[in-house]
């Protein structure tokens, strides 16, 4: 099948645009991601008064149940987006979050509760695995680390509206406000599954998977490639050098140690960050630092504020300053404004300073980590292993989510917490887990900016061998 000369042109005039808009209905699987990671702090205190469990309990099958789901998701994640491809599984993401708001918010026990937050994780964990994966394989060197950061930008603007919703719903329907706050994920997950039917499916999984080079090229010109037949011929000379081996499809062969150890130290330390602590408890946590419950919810949309205006940021300068550059700076960040936060604890130094510092911190989260990590995992992996590669870079990242939140209720507990009168060693331990994170960062990682997936992967993979 021939191209046409103007229908090559034409494609490729409207391929800018069409690439942003493209990777950004792929990137809203973050906003519900986003969304439902941070919409159950809105009901933590409401379920907790309504069931009366116990501190173990409350954490594993209320707080966390999504975060295994999330876990098995992104282990499972990888088989059917490498398998049935990006689009499909985009596609089935969205009506699992669906269920899982509709579920949720109808539930009137623990148990049913759990379960279908559990089928929300699975949702998220596998479009932390599929959204990424498929970002980074339509992009360009230039702009693959600002398109990939829209997945983050999504996130984290989904964080600002569960923030939002949870403080404008507060008292509607009475002691079942909660539900309500669950339920109406549904509109914005029902929407983002009607979008998907829009996008293409990855070139490169075309080639790689299906060895489609007709349909792989109209997907090329669709996103604005000046040149399809190269860059179809660049990546087949990839996988022509893969083909025959056998170690190239196994994720855990020995080639494959750099990437394997940096997938997983980025995600590692993500999490012991404390981020994913302090968004889930926010509202307690300010509520233990002498604010009301409803001042609580409200300082919460400030700190979900925080978070979408240093995205913008990190978006900015992602491929600009490079991917190295923004974890320095946001290691740096972390180290200090959770070195303050454990001081205002200990000392007492009153809401308003502990405030500060925790929008600091939320400040450098979402300039380094935040920004960095799934363009990070998406684009260090080859082709053939992409999707599992990011499943493991996910998975490690959910596990230790989920964990940190199954036993903060331990230690935060106001009645039987560990640290039920002050919570002051829980984040000096986060700053040290970040003065770590700094010397990785310094000593190993390498930049990826403007480096295109096939010369990353030749390095990188050299690296293992």
């Amino acid at each position: 099948m021939q191209i046409s000369t103007n229908d090559r042109l034409g494609a490729t005039a409207r391929g800018g645009k069409n690439l942003w808009g493209i990777s950004l209905i792929a990137a809203l699987a973050g906003f519900i991601f986003g969304f439902d990671t941070v919409v159950i702090s809105g009901a933590n205190l409401p379920i907790k008064a309504l069931w009366h469990t116990s501190p173990w309990f409350h954490g594993f099958f209320i707080m966390s149940m999504a975060l295994w789901g999330t876990v098995a998701g992104a282990l499972l994640g990888g088989m059917p987006t490498q398998k049935y491809g990006r689009k499909k599984v985009l596609l089935w993401i969205g009506l699992l979050f669906s269920v899982s708001a509709i579920g949720s918010a109808l539930a009137q026990d623990p148990y049913t509760f759990s379960f279908f937050r559990f089928i929300g994780g699975l949702g998220i964990g596998v479009s932390s695995v599929a959204a990424p994966t498929y970002i980074s394989e339509i992009s360009t060197p230039k702009t693959r680390g600002r398109l990939g950061a829209m997945y983050q930008f999504n996130i984290v603007f989904g964080i600002l509206i569960a923030f939002l919703s949870n403080y404008f719903l507060q008292g509607v329907g009475g002691n079942n406000d909660w539900r309500w706050m669950l339920g109406v994920m549904a509109i914005p997950s029902l929407i983002y599954t009607l979008m998907v039917f829009s996008i293409p499916e990855s070139p490169r999984w075309l080639l790689s998977v299906k060895n489609n080079t007709v349909a792989a090229k109209m997907v090329l010109l669709r996103l604005g490639v000046v040149d399809p037949d190269k860059e179809i011929e660049a990546i087949n000379e990839v996988e022509k050098k893969k083909a025959g081996q056998v170690a190239a499809m196994s994720i855990f062969s020995p080639r494959y140690r750099v990437v394997l150890w940096l997938a997983f130290f980025i995600a590692f330390f993500n999490q012991w960050s404390g981020i994913n602590f302090i968004l889930y408890y926010a509202p307690e946590i300010l509520e233990r630092a002498g604010l009301a419950s409803r001042d609580s919810l409200g300082n919460s949309i400030l700190i979900g504020l925080t978070n979408l205006i240093f995205t913008f940021i990190g978006l900015y300068f992602i491929d600009r300053a490079g991917r190295k550059t923004l974890l320095i700076i946001g290691s740096l960040g972390y180290i200090i404004s959770l070195a303050m936060v454990a001081w205002a604890f200990y000392t007492g130094a009153g809401a308003n300073f502990l405030l500060v510092f925790l929008m600091l911190f939320i400040a450098a989260h979402a300039i380094g980590q935040g920004a960095v990590i799934w363009v990070f995992i998406s684009e260090i992996f080859p082709t053939k292993v992409r999707a599992a590669g990011q499943a493991f870079g996910a998975s490690v990242h959910w596990v230790f989510a989920a964990v940190i939140t199954l036993i903060t209720p331990v230690f935060l507990d106001a009645d039987n917490g560990i640290f039920k009168d002050n919570p002051w060693p829980i984040f000096l331990f986060f700053a040290l887990m970040m003065a770590l994170q700094l010397v990785w960062v310094l000593v190993k990682v390498p930049e990826t900016k403007s480096i295109s997936l096939e010369e990353l992967e030749k390095k990188l993979i050299r690296q293992g061998n």
